[in-house]
């Protein structure tokens, strides 16, 4: 009896040290959530790039996107100030498209958003000033013609450039073959660039009731060499005249900014969550 009775005690203390030991074991750190951190924004072109430019009123395509990306930068520091935001330019400056990847990538970026303006060849057809609408663009291959038109002329800024073929490694702007080449390098960051801009042409549809032509593929020598999510917004077209009058309202360059913080924001509680 007395043999059990010790070994029962004995069991009892290793119990009892193996509980102890177990509450001054150091609890386990949570693992870390994703967060956004820094976001950079890039008006499209600048200085001697004037980007599209409407035939007859003259507006140019660098004057609408610099005051719109002002505006989302700004909103994005008052309602989210957790979030760093980086200017490719905020002033009308050139800046090679290498050198705003290289911001972007410098600045670790978990989001790249490139704002520009739309055009259609209205010489050759003048119907065409007819089209209209945003149009939101990931790195990927051209669907169709028109997409890679779209890209061939966001990406001929390279040719302003000095020593372009040596920073771009002997990218050609004109060929289509090398766009289609360029394509397959953003795959690792398809899905959360996809998700992205499906939030901002939402937000334009639904809440502002403009027109949009939809989420599209293209190869733009810009998203190529950003590492993170990536988008390409087209706001409107240059060519059409509604559009226009519509781009150039400072008030509706409010209204875009808030559309696209809006977007950026979701996309960021969803990420993070």
């Amino acid at each position: 009896m007395k043999k059990k009775h010790s070994e029962g005690i004995f069991s009892l203390a290793i119990i009892v040290l193996i509980s102890l030991s177990l509450a001054f074991v150091a609890p386990r750190k949570k693992p870390l959530l994703y967060k956004i951190r820094t976001v950079v924004i890039d008006p499209g072109h600048g200085g001697q790039d004037p980007g599209t430019i409407h035939p007859t009123k003259k507006i140019q395509e660098k004057d609408i996107v610099l005051p719109v990306a002002l505006e989302l930068g700004a909103t994005i520091k008052k309602y989210l100030p957790e979030v760093n935001v980086i200017y490719t330019r905020t002033t009308d400056t050139f800046v090679e498209l290498y050198k705003r990847a290289e911001i972007a990538n410098r600045s670790n970026a978990d989001v790249f958003i490139s704002l520009h303006c739309n055009a259609m060849d209205i010489k050759k057809d003048k119907k065409k000033a007819e089209v209209k609408g945003l149009e939101v663009f990931v790195m990927g291959p051209h669907a169709n013609q028109e997409n890679l038109e779209v890209a061939k002329r966001e990406n001929a800024v390279i040719l302003l450039e000095d020593n372009y073929k040596k920073n771009y490694g002997g990218f050609d702007p004109n060929s289509p073959q090398a766009h289609i080449i360029m394509t397959s390098i953003q795959n690792n960051y398809l899905e959360n660039s996809l998700h992205l801009a499906t939030l901002i042409d939402k937000q334009f549809s639904e809440r502002l009731h403009r027109p949009t032509r939809g989420i599209k593929q293209a190869g733009f020598v810009v998203l190529r060499r950003v590492a993170c999510t990536s988008i390409l917004v087209e706001l409107g077209y240059v060519t059409n005249d509604e559009e226009v009058e519509y781009m150039t309202d400072s008030w509706n360059q409010t209204l875009m900014a808030s559309a696209i913080y809006r977007a950026f924001r979701d996309f960021k509680n969803e990420v993070e969550k």
